[in-house]
């Protein structure tokens, strides 16, 4: 082919050049609407999710709804009446002795969950109402008599006609815990002023040292494993004291590092300066920079006590010796002892940390891994040094309760949308439990006292209540955003889980169970099913669920409810919006037909 001026090819040459770079440039621009348009999808669904606006001038269209059969679950029977099914004692067997990891959460596989209602104990009620059911429970509602036989002398708790009686005993304050807490209170100042806001209890018997410390102002969760001190995490949530099923062993517990103001040991029989100090090493992940770690017990006050301790003085003095070392060297310093208690303090200086070193006893962990990374996550046996501007976590740094409760986390800054989400959160949330309340008016009142919030992101149902007689356990799924360490910066607490599994605690533990979205966050991973039998296992009878869902499952929801003997009732949000209801449910008291073998 010829060009005009008669050279062959050149417009030629021009024309097949140009028809690359034409279709280069529509790859291009389709490549960006594309991608563009993904990005303009996830943005409004953020938005959507963390904005909702404070006004609705238009009812939303329809959506469509999931349909199921009817369906009826069966009693599981009356040897299921304590059933824990990750802390089941009749699977200990399968798992090995070391470090006591049965103990630890190993949950069934799928073909052995049960698909059936865990029942009540005969002569059940519902349970003695806060602030009176601190001193005092039926005792058909937890029928074990192990620790009222073998602690009888330390007055834990005492059978008296149908109720167990409360005293405030313990191993180390069989006299009254009161007592125990204001010798506490003298040597940490701290304790009265609102500077220790949140602490947890490890090996907490029936938590007479947390329900104490509710009255000071402190907020305490209870750790015990289920062992052979029967029923301990079971008694104290009767009692309306914050609790959970779980021990120190193998895998890291399930709260982020840095949050509890203060950690407390009594006489809990852990072996703290065994395996490399790896259980301290735990304590001191948790604890917040400047938080306190009280021990009472062997070996403190081991020249008075040591008689009773079935060693010798110079073994106990040893033991108290490595001890004062160890906590030394994880950048602990002692901060007051007298009599039987000890306090050590968590460092706020980084200088501490810069001076360890990988071969440093105990030595300092790398970098590879999440500090508040908690699910299933092995123990290791090094010091997670603190983090960058760790002073702004220290409980000195902190603000005060109760404005810490307000006050924008420090973890904030480190989550999606920061302090302005977190504000949002606030309002939204204050609207949501007006509205809520107006629904169920026992909320608030005290016909509920322990409460469940199974996916929060901020607590800000939680903090809508602080008023009202009751505790929340905030909890955060293990597979969502990480924001537990911003909830234990505002003084409240709370659990990573994820609810594909049971949860660590007995049956009938909480009086309100609320959900926000779960199920439309969760149901590509976890059978909708299991859920709901998991919620009416640990629901108490007569005890709510507020079921805040997608309309696609509100109808589901309540087919499966209806076959757990719940009663529910389908109610509008606080803005009427069609794509999401509310579901107002309560659990029917009943008792087994179903024999023990």
């Amino acid at each position: 082919m010829k060009s005009k001026d008669g050279k062959p090819g050149s417009n030629s040459n021009k024309y097949f050049r140009a028809v690359p770079m034409i279709l280069l440039f529509i790859v291009l621009c389709g490549i960006s609407f594309y991608l563009g348009g993904i990005f303009l999808s996830e943005k409004n669904s953020f938005i959507s999710r963390v904005s909702m606006p404070t006004t609705i001038t238009r009812r939303e269209t329809a959506v469509v709804s999931l349909q199921i059969e009817p369906i009826s679950f069966v009693d599981c029977g009356v040897d299921y009446q304590d059933y824990t099914p990750c802390t089941d004692p009749k699977r200990w067997r399968r798992y090995g002795n070391y470090r006591l990891s049965f103990m630890e959460r190993h949950c069934p596989p799928m073909s052995e969950r049960k698909e059936c209602l865990v029942p009540p104990p005969a002569g059940y009620k519902v349970p003695i109402r806060w602030p009176q059911s601190k001193s005092e429970c039926w005792y058909r509602n937890v029928p074990y008599d192990w620790i009222n036989n073998q602690k009888s002398n330390q007055h834990w708790l005492r059978k008296d006609g149908e109720k167990f009686l409360f005293p405030g005993g313990g191993t180390m304050f069989p006299n009254g815990v009161s007592e125990y807490v204001d010798l506490m209170e003298n040597l940490i100042p701290e304790m009265k002023d609102g500077t220790v806001r949140t602490a947890i209890d490890t090996g907490c018997g029936v938590a007479s040292w947390g329900g104490d410390l509710l009255d000071r102002g402190i907020l305490t969760l209870s750790l015990a494993p289920r062992d052979n001190h029967e029923a301990q995490v079971q008694f104290a949530l009767e009692r309306g004291i914050p609790a959970i099923l779980g021990i120190i062993s193998t895998q890291r517990l399930p709260f982020p590092s840095n949050s509890f103001d203060m950690a407390h040991c009594s006489r809990c029989l852990i072996p703290w300066i065994e395996f490399g100090g790896l259980y301290l090493l735990e304590i001191h992940r948790i604890l917040r920079p400047g938080g306190f770690w009280v021990l009472s017990g062997p070996p403190v006050n081991y020249q008075n006590r040591w008689r009773g301790w079935n060693t010798t003085i110079e073994e106990q003095k040893s033991d108290f010796d490595n001890l004062k070392k160890l906590l030394k060297s994880m950048c602990f310093k002692m901060y007051s002892m007298k009599e039987d208690i000890a306090v050590w303090q968590k460092s706020t200086d980084d200088s501490c940390y810069d001076m360890l070193t990988p071969s440093a006893y105990p030595p300092k962990c790398d970098d590879s891994r999440d500090p508040d990374s908690a699910w299933y996550i092995p123990l290791r046996p090094c010091i997670t040094t603190s983090i960058p501007n760790s002073n702004k976590l220290s409980l000195k740094s902190t603000p005060k309760w109760p404005e810490r409760l307000n006050t924008a986390p420090n973890h904030v800054s480190d989550l999606p949308g920061g302090s302005n989400i977190f504000k949002h959160d606030q309002s939204k949330w204050k609207v949501r439990v007006k509205h809520y309340q107006k629904l169920l008016p026992a909320l608030g009142s005290d016909k509920i006292r322990n409460v469940m919030d199974m996916n929060t992101l901020y607590g800000g149902f939680a903090a809508a209540l602080i008023k009202s007689p009751l505790w929340v356990m905030n909890v955060v799924s293990s597979y969502g955003t990480n924001s537990l360490g911003a909830i234990y910066d505002r003084g409240l607490i709370g659990t990573y889980h994820d609810w594909c599994e049971p949860f660590s605690t007995y049956p009938r533990t909480y009086d309100l169970l609320h959900l926000d979205g779960l199920f439309a966050a969760e149901s590509h991973r976890c059978e909708m099913k299991y859920v709901l039998l998991e919620m009416d296992r640990i629901l108490r009878p007569s005890g709510y669920a507020i079921i805040r869902e997608s309309g696609y499952f509100i109808d589901a929801i309540s087919t499966v409810a209806r076959g757990m003997k719940w009663g529910c009732r389908k109610e509008e949000t606080e803005y009427g919006v069609e794509k999401e209801k509310l579901l107002i449910c309560q659990k029917k008291l009943w008792y087994s037909k179903v024999s023990q073998d």
